[in-house]
């Protein structure tokens, strides 16, 4: 029997947010998921307004004016006067930002790297064209 796509993509979630969740628990890191995932968000959309960033992360406005607060203060983010309107500021990467990120990335990968290293060639053919597919529908840059 042909699975069922949305049974598919069900599976594909939960497992990839219990792998994500396994990896963080491995690496010991203490610092906040939010953090991570608003890192990543201006990775991405560049810099954005406050309620943008909290709108994108999923957060409350003043929830995310505490997270910029502690990651600019640890170097990780900047504040910049947006130019469309003086009176606003933009929220951005820092070049440190940037390099926690992908140190914490390439944690996670080490940690989750054991489970995958019994796979042959056709099982990694098969992860990085599920990865690619996957990044292209998520509008994620691939690494590889």
């Amino acid at each position: 029997m042909k699975p069922n796509r949305d049974e598919t993509l069900e599976t594909l979630l939960v497992s990839v947010n219990r792998l994500i969740r396994s990896a963080l628990q491995a690496t010991g890191h203490t610092t906040s998921t939010a953090v991570w995932r608003t890192l990543g968000i201006l990775e991405t959309e560049e810099a954005l307004r406050l309620g943008e960033l909290a709108t994108v992360s999923r957060v409350s406005q003043p929830t995310m004016t505490r997270l910029v607060a502690g990651m600019t203060a640890d170097g990780l983010t900047a504040r910049t006067v947006d130019p469309d309107d003086s009176r606003g500021q933009l929220i951005q990467i820092t070049d440190a930002g940037r390099e926690r990120l992908v140190a914490w990335r390439a944690a996670l990968t080490s940690t989750v790297g054991p489970l995958f290293e019994d796979l042959g060639d056709d099982d990694w053919d098969v992860l990085h064209h599920a990865s690619a597919l996957i990044a292209a529908r998520a509008r994620t840059e691939t690494t590889a």
